[in-house]
């Protein structure tokens, strides 16, 4: 029997999950999750006030500050002066940052090739095409970018 769309969907988020713990657990990046969110929050975002910054990487506007400061001091976000209102101050990601991003993706998609490496031709096009499906949709519903850190395992954007 066929599964429904509402079944598909839900299991499609729960094995996301799980594939993101199994990507981390297998990558062993010392870095937290959310600095990993928070990064591509600022990627997809451009620069960004701290409030909208702990809405879009899922953590307390407190852990966004904490967040913020252990990403200036890698080099890889910094604040700028709010335009609109000199009191507040907006975060942009670095190049360094990007290039940060990029080599985390790079290392857990590295951590999962063999997990996929004896997939057949076709299987992979499905993949592919399901990420270019997903990728429209999230796209589509959210053009504020509320979901960028969905896409951390994606590639390029």
């Amino acid at each position: 029997m066929p599964m429904t769309l509402h079944t598909i969907l839900g299991d499609l988020v729960s094995v996301n999950h799980r594939l993101t713990r199994v990507a981390a657990h297998a990558a062993v990046n010392p870095e937290s999750p959310a600095v990993w969110r928070t990064l591509s929050a600022l990627r997809e975002s451009g620069s960004i006030r701290l409030g909208e910054l702990a809405v879009r990487s899922r953590v307390s506007q407190p852990t966004a500050t904490k967040l913020v400061s252990h990403l200036e001091l890698r080099g890889w976000a910094t604040r700028l002066s709010d335009p609109l209102d000199a009191r507040v101050s907006q975060t942009v990601i670095t190049p360094a940052g990007e290039a940060a991003l990029l080599g985390w993706r790079d290392e857990i998609a590295t951590a999962l090739l063999p997990m996929f490496a004896d997939l057949p031709a076709a299987d992979i096009a499905v993949l592919e095409r399901a990420l270019w499906i997903l990728r429209d949709r999230v796209d589509r519903s959210d053009p504020v970018g509320l979901a960028a850190p969905i896409a951390e395992l994606g590639g390029e954007r």
